[in-house]
């Protein structure tokens, strides 16, 4: 993996967002690839609709430093929010925040969102996506929440940043804004169904049975 082969991933995962509609009225967002052992790229903007290839910068995973390009105010005080997942999961490769709105209010009300969705199972999230305590935003406390999130729900795929959004990964960009666009389909369903008496749980063993039905798909 190098820059210049990410950074497409990236334009690409932002169009994405806001062609399936899952962007909040502001249209703010950020996003992030891995490009290598040391470093990964991240939006230079947090106003990410139209973004381009020469507005993704370069930054260091260990330190945060700005490799490459320049990253606006709004942008440099989130480099930890990505680091620290980037160091606690090896095995993600993008990065997508975003406050898409029905995911969002699950975060103002500091409750977990249930994966009642086949959607959700069909990216492995079989799990409620958990709710990172309130920290201000690419603080220390804030930091220190999302690798708490992560190392008690190392199989979560999203994370809920409380009164604040949403932050989804996975293999690569394009992957993780599929996961935001699944994240709020589900949100908004969940919000509906909680109207007509709420959403009925998996039964046991759903998601080996939908990763079984997508494997004989494939193969």
């Amino acid at each position: 993996m190098t820059t210049s082969t990410v950074r497409p991933g990236v334009v690409e995962a932002a169009r994405l967002l806001f062609e399936a509609g899952v962007m909040s009225h502001s249209g703010h967002g950020n996003i992030s690839a891995r490009a290598g052992a040391d470093r990964f790229v991240l939006t230079s903007t947090g106003m990410i609709a139209n973004l381009t290839a020469d507005q993704v910068a370069v930054v260091s995973l260990d330190q945060g430093e700005v490799l490459d390009g320049t990253l606006g105010p709004e942008n440099a005080e989130i480099v930890a929010m990505h680091g620290v997942v980037y160091r606690a999961r090896p095995d993600v490769g993008g990065i997508v925040h975003t406050h898409s709105p029905s995911a969002t209010a699950f975060a103002l009300a500091h409750q977990p969102m249930p994966c009642r969705s086949e959607s959700l199972l069909r990216f492995g999230q079989a799990e409620p996506v958990p709710v990172v305590p309130w920290g201000p935003r690419g603080s220390d406390v804030s930091v220190r929440g999302i690798a708490a999130a992560l190392a008690a729900a190392p199989t979560t795929n999203a994370v809920l940043l409380a009164n604040h959004g949403l932050l989804a990964f996975g293999p690569d960009p394009m992957a993780a804004a599929r996961l935001v666009i699944a994240v709020e389909d589900s949100a908004e369903v969940e919000l509906a169904a909680a109207r007509i008496g709420g959403g009925v749980e998996f039964p046991p063993g759903a998601l080996e049975a939908v990763r079984e039905s997508m494997a004989r798909t494939r193969g």
